[in-house]
């Protein structure tokens, strides 16, 4: 797989990413079993025979199993941390944490930031991470606080490089006012079947269409060098089991997908990530399936070409309708 300099990094990416998140089995308290831990090794060495280097956690994932699970596999492979970028991001809370009774929120607070990384890396048992993203927007937050945040773990070689996840242009703005490090990753959801951040560049100001939602994130991150890592770029895996009768656009754009994996002697999951790949912002899709053989199926999306025409053919087959 071709692998690129992250912009303003030294660090080496693939075009590709592996997602963590159902590595550690069960989203609550139950251990990590035999059969869980075989597997999670299975789906990161599938991952790393496809040359994929870049391996995307949260704190949350599996309530912290999933680091617990590649730290392992850390611990057991000498040599693999510098093989590889890290990342992982926070800001998430769960309700009933601490007390019972506190509702699920979002929280960027200094503490919980810095106590967030250091359970991070606990469980990933390693020193640093190389990359750390605020995962969802804190309407609370105070940029400030983020800055403190930001430099003391920096300065303590606990984190190399930062990002956000889910934030709008406006939100990285009022962050990167008060935070010296630049945001250098910004992760969304998009897919062929999410794919908002490009439609509203062409429906923006259109009659009958409301704009008070457009943001131009995917514009401003390219204008200001910040990768753009797709979450979700599968949709899902809707594509691949299309119900005809409830959604006659899904069943197009499934049957397309079928038709262009065949042309080209591919799968469908290479041909549904490679229309992000085709999109000149950079995109960095995050695959997460636990299966080796899909992993190494999407891992393929590297090595397929889409023609202007076939793009634009999934995009209308996908929204419903032609472009204005």
């Amino acid at each position: 797989m071709h692998t690129y300099t992250l912009s303003g990094t030294d660090l080496r990416v693939s075009r590709v990413a592996y997602g963590c998140m159902n590595i550690g089995g069960t989203w609550d308290d139950t251990p990590l079993s035999t059969d869980v831990r075989e597997s999670a090794s299975r789906s990161i060495q599938a991952a790393l025979e496809t040359d994929i280097t870049l391996f995307d956690h949260a704190d949350i994932y599996t309530r912290g199993k999933s680091e617990q699970v590649f730290g392992d596999v850390l611990k057991a492979s000498p040599g693999l941390r510098e093989q590889i970028v890290l990342q992982s991001k926070c800001g998430i809370r769960f309700a009933g944490d601490p007390q019972t009774g506190d509702p699920q929120r979002y929280d960027f607070s200094y503490e919980y930031i810095v106590a967030s990384v250091e359970g991070s890396l606990q469980r990933l048992q390693t020193d640093y991470l190389d990359i750390l993203l605020l995962h969802r927007p804190d309407p609370l937050v105070e940029p400030e606080e983020v800055a403190r945040a930001f430099d003391a773990l920096q300065t303590a070689g606990k984190v190399r490089y930062f990002g956000v996840s889910n934030h709008t242009a406006g939100q990285i703005e009022l962050l990167q006012k008060s935070v010296e490090q630049p945001l250098l990753i910004n992760q969304v959801e998009l897919s062929l079947l999410h794919s908002y951040l490009i439609d509203e560049g062409i429906v923006a100001n259109m009659s009958g269409v409301s704009s008070a939602l457009a943001t131009g994130t995917l514009d401003y991150c390219r204008n200001h060098n910040i990768l753009i890592q797709a979450w979700a770029p599968l949709a899902g895996g809707k594509l691949f089991k299309p119900n005809a009768e409830a959604d006659p656009a899904l069943s197009k754009t499934a049957q397309l997908v079928s038709q262009l994996a065949e042309a080209k002697q591919t799968n469908r999951e290479a041909i549904v990530l490679a229309w992000l790949l085709r999109h000149p912002a950079g995109i960095q899709p995050i695959v997460g399936s636990t299966k080796p053989e899909r992993i190494a199926a999407c891992a393929l999306a590297d090595e397929v070409a889409l023609t202007r025409e076939e793009w634009y053919s999934l995009f209308t087959a996908a929204r419903g309708e032609r472009v204005p």
